[in-house]
């Protein structure tokens, strides 16, 4: 089934991704990569109430690109799903806090557990994984 149908209910949407840019066609300005001199760059483009009204914090960025509240998350499950080593875990859920990336349920192995924490820690927004909330075995 994967990790999105199952989780989110949703098939994988044309022109998906797991990076955090704008799509073609949406409303607001491509959301900058992680670099230092992105920030100064955004700011000299446009007025400074626009350049913050238009931004749309990583973590809210959903798979096509739109504002989504879920959307860290539902990156990550994309990432799970395009992850050739990983099969869907159906007693592991994925849900967010603002950045960071929350695992819950269970995983059949520790191994299985440290590639889907290495996997979403490479989703861009993605601030840190946490699994307190895991059972392993």
């Amino acid at each position: 089934m994967g990790f999105l149908k199952r989780i989110f209910k949703q098939d994988k949407p044309a022109g998906a991704s797991i990076t955090a840019g704008r799509r073609p066609g949406s409303k607001k300005a491509s959301t900058p990569k992680k670099t230092a001199a992105a920030p100064a760059a955004a700011a000299n483009s446009a007025p400074a109430s626009v350049a913050a009204e238009d931004e749309i914090p990583l973590c809210k960025i959903g798979l096509t690109g739109e504002f989504d509240e879920s959307g860290l998350a539902k990156r990550v499950t994309l990432a799970f799903d395009e992850d050739s080593q990983l099969d869907d875990v159906e007693t592991l859920w994925v849900a967010q806090l603002s950045s960071k990336v929350v695992l819950k349920g269970k995983v059949p192995s520790q191994a299985i557990l440290d590639k889907m924490v290495a996997v979403a820690k490479d989703v861009e927004g993605a601030t840190a994984v946490d699994t307190s909330q895991v059972d392993v075995g």
